[in-house]
């Protein structure tokens, strides 16, 4: 498999522009917050950082729990006096202590298991004795489980004292449950005592600066003590940007994670909340972007009003980005065809993994990246037809034999309803969809039993479609084609790839395309609430857009401010306000661009940035 060159657009099937229009250049993301995500949620709200403290109500909600745990805790300590001197009778005084010191742990716990230390009993060199240790615990401690480890020497071994993954007290109810899950209870995640009148889960915001959002989930639950599947959000957000979004996590205070924000850095949480259920990937209606451009270059400004308002106007071409196929040596995509094709171990020379039973080793890395790879080929595939569906029809029609998404009560011939492209027929539950970017979130709700139809001659003499409902499949079992030219594209690229779309050539359901069902995307995607500026400066280390966090800054600023220093008038005029900024440059640029007689150059005598809001 080749990797030498570096990937670019073309190489992934991105190769139109929705317009003719000259355009101009800019540089995306020379700073990370030149990148601003905030999500919108399903009712509409775009989710914003505004409060870093928990609620008076939530705080005293805090101190009840907490004083009922104490209580329950102080009356549970004294209940294990008798098995703890049974337990040294039958293994001495210091291992006697070491589960004293344990039980005690687990009393006063206010994490998960996973922040109790586990002990290690004295080396013991006779199996009956040992045997007769695992038997106590089973019949004394329920809640401990013991196994058995290599002693300092050969012929003894040690037996090792944990937490059963079902927490403290836990008669291991759902055992068989879970462990067809290979999962803990749901209960362990969070607290073991919870008041009845709170939502279980505690909704927060979180804000985070190049950081992904796995990573800073990781680092919050490690904080915390708790794992980072412990938490849910609607979807992740880029790594090179800062952004906000909803995260929930189970039976957990507002105030531990409140405590966090001084020992966070690059990630701040907020906004917090108690809610009934947890979030789950896809629940959301979209993001929205505040996007800057540096440096840009364009032969007048008249190039650049001309083309951000045909972005606001019309709209672009709904393209899976690169970001879609990865950062490593070799793109997802290619690493998908290969498991498509059932040849385990190229794949595996391609993550770079140790020889063996490569289909093993392959299994082993988690669900959501081995998925990647494959809907990483099922996005190479969408983009080329896209494309395919531009040079061909162009992007304002409808043609016949296009899909869309049915209007109407959804009875009309030719439909076919699929679930979110999150789902597969080989798994009981959702694909994580950890991996999308953000623009992919905006059809995930509306995917979901959505019918699709081909259009008829008689669709287009009715006018009832235009090409803003035009869709493509994301291949799967359950899916169309188009039945005009772009349905050859699919199939002409596969046959290439030796990948047949409507024939498995292994038996792994989970590598093949037939096995999953697949999904629409639609072709063109109009922003929502496009707004634009053009701004001038010259530190290019200055922030050109307020992110959250600037605001709460400032609010905190104008606070003290007002309280310390009242009567100093103009001298507050060093505060940071980007909408003055954004004035003052504008007429800055009138007033400079006549004396620059470069055919293309960057407008004005400063740098010149093109800045842009949407909601997507």
């Amino acid at each position: 498999m080749e990797t030498s060159k570096t990937m670019e657009e073309p190489d992934v099937g991105i190769l139109c522009y929705i317009s003719q229009l000259p355009g101009f250049r800019g540089i995306l993301k020379q700073r990370y917050a030149d990148f601003i995500v905030n999500e919108v949620d399903t009712d509409g709200n775009v989710v914003q950082l505004t409060s870093l403290e928990p609620p008076t109500q939530m705080v005293d909600e805090t101190k009840e729990c907490e004083a009922k745990v104490s209580d329950e805790k102080m009356s549970e300590s004294k209940s294990y006096e008798a098995e703890i001197e049974l337990f040294r009778s039958l293994t001495g005084d210091s291992d006697a202590e070491r589960l004293e010191s344990l039980i005690s742990q687990a009393d006063s716990r206010t994490g998960s298991e996973d922040s109790v230390q586990h002990i290690v009993l004295s080396p013991d060199s006779d199996k009956a004795h040992r045997t007769a240790v695992h038997n106590f615990f089973k019949q004394n401690f329920k809640f401990l489980v013991t196994d058995t480890t290599d002693g300092p020497d050969a012929s003894s071994k040690c037996i090792r004292v944990r937490l059963d993954s079902g927490g403290h007290k836990n008669n291991s109810r759902n055992s068989k449950k879970r462990k067809e899950r290979g999962e803990k209870p749901f209960d362990s995640r969070g607290s073991s005592n919870w008041p009845e009148h709170l939502g279980k889960f505690l909704r927060f915001h979180l804000y985070k600066e190049n950081k992904d959002t796995q990573e800073a989930l990781g680092i919050i639950g490690k904080m915390l003590g708790i794992q980072s599947k412990s938490f849910g959000f609607a979807g992740t957000k880029d790594k090179r940007a800062v952004s906000t979004q909803r995260v929930t996590v189970f039976k957990q205070q507002a105030s531990r994670l409140a405590a966090l924000n001084d020992r966070l850095i690059g990630i701040k949480v907020g906004n917090f909340c108690h809610v009934k259920e947890g979030l789950v990937l896809g629940k959301l209606l979209g993001n929205r972007f505040t996007v800057t451009l540096r440096g840009v270059i364009a032969d007048s400004e008249d190039t650049i009003k001309a083309a951000a308002d045909c972005l606001g106007r019309h709209g672009f071409i709904n393209y899976f980005g690169l970001q879609r196929f990865g950062t490593g040596s070799v793109p997802t995509h290619l690493i998908g065809a290969t498991l498509l094709r059932g040849e385990w171990k190229t794949a595996l020379q391609c993550l770079k993994k140790c020889p063996g039973d490569y289909l093993q080793a392959l299994k082993a890395i988690p669900r959501t990246l081995r998925m990647m790879y494959v809907h990483g080929y099922q996005s190479y595939l969408w983009n080329h037809a896209a494309s395919e569906r531009v040079q061909k029809y162009g992007s304002d029609r409808v043609v016949p034999g296009d899909l869309v998404y049915c209007k109407g009560d959804g009875t009309e011939k030719e439909t076919v309803v699929v679930n979110s492209e999150c789902n597969d027929d080989n798994s009981d539950d959702t694909y994580d969809c950890s991996h999308l970017d953000e623009t992919s979130g905006t059809d995930l709700l509306e995917r979901k039993n959505t019918f699709v139809k081909v259009v008829t001659a008689e669709d287009m003499s009715t006018g009832n479609y235009t090409v803003d409902d035009v869709v493509l499949p994301m291949p799967g079992s359950r899916v169309i084609f188009p039945t005009n030219e772009i349905a050859k594209v699919y199939h002409d690229l596969a046959k290439k790839d030796a990948i047949n779309l409507t024939e498995s050539i292994h038996s792994v359901k989970e590598f093949s395309i037939t096995s999953m069902t697949g999904s629409y995307r639609r072709v063109f995607q109009k922003p929502m609430d496009f707004e634009w500026e053009l701004l001038a400066y010259n530190d290019s280390n200055k922030p050109l857009a307020e992110t959250d966090l600037d605001k709460i800054s400032k609010t905190r600023s104008t606070n003290i401010i007002k309280q310390e220093e009242q009567g100093q008038g103009d001298e507050d005029n060093d505060l940071s306000d980007c909408k003055k900024l954004s004035v003052s440059s504008q007429n800055s640029i009138g007033q400079s661009t006549d004396t620059n007689e470069d055919s293309e150059r960057e407008v004005g005598s400063e740098k010149v940035a093109y800045h842009k809001t949407l909601n997507q």
